[in-house]
């Protein structure tokens, strides 16, 4: 478990706040950069609202000499860039928050926190190099000298950024942020705002990535050669990707007209022979299950990417909440075999999507990747992952003559052919079929290749992602976590510092693996931490294992988890008195 320091000494919490199109992920981009490249490690969440100008989004930075990977509510410095700072970021202000703003553009609001805020004229200074709209890259600046970065790498930075906007846009960019970087140092000389921060060598080998990177740089580790979708918020930003890198990794892109023509799409492509990916939320996840069946009984290997946001229905369309796990358990009509993955850090969301390509195309089905707004939204840096971890077989085989595609086979796994590779005609079809994949209405042949799809979630059980303990072997508490709950859960719990407890967590959560039920067995009492409101994943683990847990912490309000609420939550819980949060 990562040592936290009790103090955030050495861990500088920044909360960038603005509305729609002034800038605050471009301020968010340049900033991650510049501190990484200063040898100190990042971590950068995202929330946001659904329109294209306006409202307030804000951007949450940790800044630190040591690995960070969970969101906090603490603020250290606050820096908005327009009024209407939203209630969810002002209840975070404490005494310890300083709070860096235009009185110019805040008013009133500024006035508020009278003893607590440092005046800087983010819109004058702009105006100085030409229009209000550099404010955000004067706010760089300001930060940059604050972090003590040298003024060559911002410099640097901003013409590389802005670089493509032409010479003249790349000049008043660092011009903007040189105004800030002088700013920023009379604010460090005057003892008003320090940073105690210290570079870490390890930081120059590491990569800096996004949920979005890490699933679409897994499925291309997978091979995926075949992406299509219909732009749904928090997933499109897969498709954006891999279309943005079809040529160099040879990967055929297409955005669809509709979620149902992309799961086709990809079932009809994974019949040729590619290794298909659809990335889609749950109102696209809805509208493919009858696709996701159609794979189940043609045995087409298929990968879906659901990026979770709250429903029903549209709900929140760029806000987080893990509530569609029951709907990709049961995503698709009659029973058939499938996998699903449930990262809960960014290297597993790699592997574990790698990991989905291996499995769906050894075991001839469907796999899902469970992902939400904000593991998909957040970065950090990371270390370069290994490759070859969960390296994909090539299960084709050349087909000869008298080829039957669903031949009866012990473990339910039937030899794939594709059509053109090799003598034999490859069937396929909707319909019960035989073996050679003709529609036949035969009671008996119905059950035995029902029976024989069905074997193969005995192979994908032996093939079950382990579950991660952290923590003390001999535990008497247990905290069950699944996707993004993990690293918040394990920087919760090294700040009880419960010696009693430890945290477990599911990168797979069907099928379950079949040491689940020991693991829940062996503890006095469990907690269960999940963003939904039914508690969906403790019901799915009572139902495979008869373990009930003892208490909840949930959370379904949009945001996403915090360390300090998880701790307080978990304390709670994890007395014998603890009620269901």
């Amino acid at each position: 478990m990562a040592n936290y320091p009790r103090a955030n000494l050495g861990d500088v919490s920044l909360v960038l706040c603005g509305a729609a199109g002034q800038g605050v992920q471009t301020v968010e981009q340049i900033l991650v950069k510049l501190a990484k490249a200063a040898g100190y490690h990042v971590f950068a969440s995202r929330e946001y609202m659904s329109r294209v100008r306006g409202g307030s989004n804000s951007t949450a930075l940790r800044i630190s000499s040591f690995p960070v990977r969970a969101p906090v509510d603490r603020i250290d410095v606050l820096l908005p860039l327009n009024r209407g700072v939203r209630s969810h970021i002002l209840e975070r202000i404490d005494g310890g928050t300083a709070i860096l703003g235009d009185p110019e553009e805040l008013g009133d609001e500024f006035r508020r926190w009278e003893g607590q805020t440092v005046p800087v004229s983010f819109l004058s200074l702009a105006r100085e190099v030409g229009q209000a709209l550099f404010a955000g890259v004067v706010a760089v600046g300001v930060l940059a000298a604050l972090l003590e970065i040298p003024r060559e790498k911002l410099e640097e930075a901003l013409r590389r950024h802005f670089g493509g906007r032409g010479t003249d846009m790349a000049d008043k960019n660092w011009a903007a942020g040189a105004r800030g970087y002088a700013e920023g140092e009379a604010l460090r000389r005057s003892g008003r705002l320090e940073m105690d921060l210290v570079a870490d060598p390890a930081v120059e080998g590491a990569i800096l990535v996004s949920g979005t990177e890490a699933v679409a740089l897994g499925a291309l580790a997978g091979g995926c050669d075949f992406c299509c979708g219909y732009p749904m918020s928090p997933a499109t930003g897969v498709l954006q990707f891999l279309v943005a890198q079809a040529r160099r990794f040879g990967v055929v892109t297409e955005q669809a007209e509709d979620e149902i023509a992309a799961i086709n799409m990809a079932v009809g492509a994974s019949y040729a022979g590619a290794r298909p990916l659809v990335s889609t939320s749950g109102g696209g996840l809805a509208l493919m299950g009858e696709g996701i069946s159609l794979a189940g009984i043609t045995e087409c290997p298929v990968v879906i990417h659901l990026a979770q946001r709250p429903g029903p229905a549209t709900g929140m369309a760029t806000r987080t909440e893990q509530g569609d796990l029951d709907l990709a358990l049961y995503a698709g009509h009659g029973e058939f075999p499938r996998a699903i993955f449930a990262p809960g850090t960014l290297e597993e969301a790699f592997f574990c999507t790698q990991r989905a390509f291996a499995q769906a195309l050894k075991w001839q089905s469907p796999a899902l990747v469970l992902t939400d707004q904000y593991l998909v939204d957040l970065s950090h840096d990371l270390p370069i992952p290994d490759l070859e971890r969960h390296a994909t077989g090539d299960y084709l085989i050349e087909t000869k003559e008298g080829y039957r595609r669903y031949a009866y086979a012990e473990g339910g796994v039937s030899p794939r052919g594709v059509p053109g590779h090799g003598e034999g005609l490859v069937g396929a079809d909707s319909h019960e079929h035989d073996e050679e994949g003709h529609v036949r209405e035969d009671f008996a042949l119905r059950q035995r290749m029902h029976a024989k799809r069905m074997k193969k979630l005995e192979g994908l059980t032996r093939d079950a992602l382990p579950p991660v303990l952290v923590g003390p072997e001999d535990h008497r508490c247990l905290v069950v976590v699944w996707g993004s709950t993990r690293p918040v859960g394990e920087e919760a719990l090294a700040r009880l510092g419960r010696k009693d407890t430890a945290l477990l967590s599911f990168p797979q959560v069907y099928p379950l693996p079949p040491s689940t039920k020991d693991f829940l067995a062996r503890a006095e009492r469990v907690v269960a931490v999940e963003g939904n409101a039914t508690g969906q994943f403790a019901r799915h683990l009572f139902l495979a294992t008869g373990r009930r847990p003892d208490a909840s912490v949930r959370r379904w309000n949009g945001l996403a988890f915090s360390v300090e609420w998880v701790a307080q939550e978990l304390g709670k819980a994890l007395d014998e008195g603890g009620e269901m949060a």
